[in-house]
């Protein structure tokens, strides 16, 4: 799909700590963003609830983890046994809620909610989520793992929409949680199956 060229650049310890740096900000920063929705699940939700609302920092975490193992490989069995689980769910998260965003964004104004400077804010940074967790795939070495990982991810589908802790709505969506529920649960399925494809079969780093 890529030349070696631009293995090379992508590889480039440099690139990955701009990466790194990059992500590491943006999931502060997406925990900051989900402070009022943690505050209110905090409030009227079993504590337990908390560390599954908020999705897209925790893929960003997830990849921003993934960069450091490719930066500091471990070496034991054990070490790489977590490194491919955190590529596998770097992966899918970050495609997942990547496109989801983005889609969630672009449906509300379709239906009217106006557009400011933090959704276009929103929608460059989700969709560069998804594109570098697809470029970086081809490095990672998970497909035994990612089963775990699909699970893992439907089961946060579950509980979002079982208990209502789902990322809070534009106004004008909230009479479609359903449709939203449903087109969440294919975007996981979407995302393994772009997870599994995009995979490397051998670790090449």
């Amino acid at each position: 799909m890529f030349g070696k060229s631009s293995g090379r650049i992508l590889k480039h310890r440099g690139v990955l700590w701009l990466l790194f740096a990059v992500n590491f900000l943006g999931t502060i920063y997406g925990y900051i963003w989900y402070g009022n929705q943690l505050e209110f699940t905090a409030a009227n939700y079993p504590l337990w609830l908390l560390p599954l609302v908020p999705d897209s920092p925790t893929a960003s975490l997830f990849f921003t983890a993934a960069l450091l193992l490719l930066l500091y490989p471990p070496k034991s069995i054990t070490g790489s046994t977590i490194r491919s689980l955190v590529e596998a769910l770097a992966v899918i998260t970050s495609v997942k809620y990547g496109i989801w965003a983005v889609s969630i964004i672009a449906a509300g104004g379709y239906q009217g909610n106006y557009l400011n400077w933090q959704d276009w804010m929103l929608i460059i940074s989700h969709s560069g989520m998804a594109v570098e967790a697809l470029l970086y795939a081809r490095f990672f070495s998970y497909r035994k793992l990612l089963p775990l990982a699909v699970l893992w991810t439907l089961l946060n589908d579950t509980v979002d929409y079982s208990f209502g802790v789902y990322p809070w709505l534009p106004s004008v969506l909230e009479d479609d949680v359903t449709g939203v529920q449903f087109f969440t649960l294919g975007l996981t399925l979407f995302s393994a199956a772009a997870a599994w494809l995009t995979s490397g079969r051998k670790r090449t780093w």
